[in-house]
């Protein structure tokens, strides 16, 4: 008989992890990093017709120390690619990093000198959203593929 039976009133029952993995999950703050077009879209996301609030990540942070999630939307210059890394590097842990659009991910048309050819070549990216710009519905598939991932980390 398990200890829900034995009291009169509702107890939940669960473990430490599964409760910090919620709680990871269900509260992501995001910090701004808009490069390029791809960043209307991200701003988009976060207006009342997408809702992003009911995945808990509509806080979007100025703050590289208040933020646990980077969303890197467009191209990144060899020139801002520092910074990218010294934002990155400011971040508390846990954070993640979603690749947002063909220039993040893999440095879309620009394929010069110029231009990072992947974001991923500066810091770890958690999930690629792909597209030219992605729509607000693709940013928010790639949030809840990555709040999976969050869900499956073992402390």
């Amino acid at each position: 008989m398990g200890l829900e039976q034995q009291l009169e009133i509702p107890v939940l029952t669960t473990s430490v992890e599964k409760m910090v993995q919620w709680a990871r999950r269900s509260a992501i703050w995001p910090v701004t990093f808009g490069l390029a077009c791809c960043a209307i879209e991200m701003m988009a996301m976060s207006c009342s017709r997408y809702d992003v609030a009911r995945f808990g990540a509509e806080v979007f942070r100025a703050s590289p120390r208040q933020a646990d999630l980077m969303i890197v939307a467009g191209r990144l210059s060899r020139k801002m690619a520092p910074v990218l890394r010294r934002i990155y590097d400011q971040m508390p842990e846990p954070k993640w990093v979603i690749s947002m659009g063909a220039c993040a991910s893999v440095g879309g048309v620009f394929d010069n000198y110029a231009i990072v050819q992947g974001v991923d070549q500066v810091v770890p990216v958690d999930v690629f959203v792909p597209g030219c710009p992605p729509r607000p519905e693709s940013l928010i598939y790639g949030i809840v593929q990555l709040q999976k991932k969050i869900n499956e980390t073992r402390i």
